[in-house]
């Protein structure tokens, strides 16, 4: 192939992140950390080869190159689920490059992230949700403190990311028995709502003094704009330090409680993956290891005669 190492590299490097954000449609974050993380790869190379980075240096490269990589980023403080993502990104480099027959190197694809501790999800317990659920409107009733509370049930009710929250418009208004929500990766999913969650929805929509008009962002923040995840983080900050609740009761363990509570009351889990819109089961798999003694208790439910000592 005619041209520079590093022609070589720039044209690949762009036809790679093209098919991530076209093709895989990626979003913008991942996209750039991505990218970042491939240009760390070639800097190091760089001063760890002793040359330009091309086709015949990628296709050359040993397992051994790229573990004196994962080894330099650790040295500079980088954490596991940070090299993860890193490895992630340049498997899936070598892996298009070889696909669109412009580069090979099966070492480079088969490179295995590190091992890290898994950390399980902290839920809220009923109580402690109900308590942060109606906390808003617990000592005032103006327009902010109804949105607060729509949001929170939306969480803690449907499952709802804080994300998928707040991309809400007011065309999905009012907000029948389900609703329709954009996740992860483009994955569109139906999710029905308790009727609880649509009256607060409907109460913050008539003491909101912002107009509506059609494709506006259904929940505003003080000067009419779309709320922001940080005011709506800010908010359970300042309730649970009223409520005195643990500092791991955020926005996102009450869509964990809401997946927990289910489960332990003996939801199905497959149902819950779908409520949650998780790609895999094995993620939604999660939620049984932190609810186990809720499990147990299902189960006792189900076989009394266990607990009185009959067979």
């Amino acid at each position: 192939m005619s041209g520079s190492p590093q022609d070589f590299l720039r044209s690949a490097r762009r036809a790679w992140l093209d098919w991530l954000e076209h093709e895989r449609r990626l979003a913008a974050r991942t996209l750039a950390a991505y990218a970042a993380d491939f240009d760390d790869l070639t800097d190091f190379l760089t001063g760890h080869l002793g040359g330009p980075v091309g086709r015949e240096a990628l296709a050359a490269l040993r397992p051994a190159d790229l573990r004196a990589w994962l080894a330099a980023r650790r040295r500079r403080g980088v954490g596991a689920a940070s090299n993860a993502r890193a490895i992630a990104a340049v498997r899936s480099f070598f892996r298009r490059m070889d696909q669109i027959g412009r580069l090979s190197n099966p070492a480079a694809q088969s490179l295995e992230p590190p091992r890290s501790p898994r950390r399980l999800p902290k839920p809220v317990s009923e109580a402690a949700a109900r308590a942060l659920v109606d906390g808003p409107v617990a000592t005032r009733r103006d327009w902010q403190a109804l949105r607060d509370r729509a949001v929170l049930l939306l969480l803690y009710g449907a499952g709802l990311r804080i994300s998928e929250a707040l991309a809400l418009t007011v065309d999905d208004a009012p907000l029948g028995p389900a609703v329709t929500v954009d996740g992860k990766g483009g994955r569109a999913r139906r999710v029905p709502l308790l009727g609880i969650i649509g009256e607060a929805v409907e109460d913050y929509r008539r003491a909101c003094p912002h107009e509506e008009t059609p494709g506006r962002a259904l929940f505003l923040g003080a000067r009419g704009g779309a709320l922001r995840p940080e005011i709506v983080q800010a908010a359970v900050r300042r309730l649970r330090g009223a409520l005195g609740l643990p500092e791991t009761v955020t926005p996102h363990a009450l869509r964990h409680s809401f997946a927990t509570h289910l489960l332990g009351g003996g939801g199905d889990l497959r149902a819950i993956q779908e409520l949650l819109g998780h790609a895999s089961l094995s993620t939604t798999q999660l939620y049984t290891e932190v609810d186990a003694e809720a499990l147990w208790e299902t189960y006792r439910r189900a076989r009394p005669r266990l607990d009185r000592g009959g067979g």
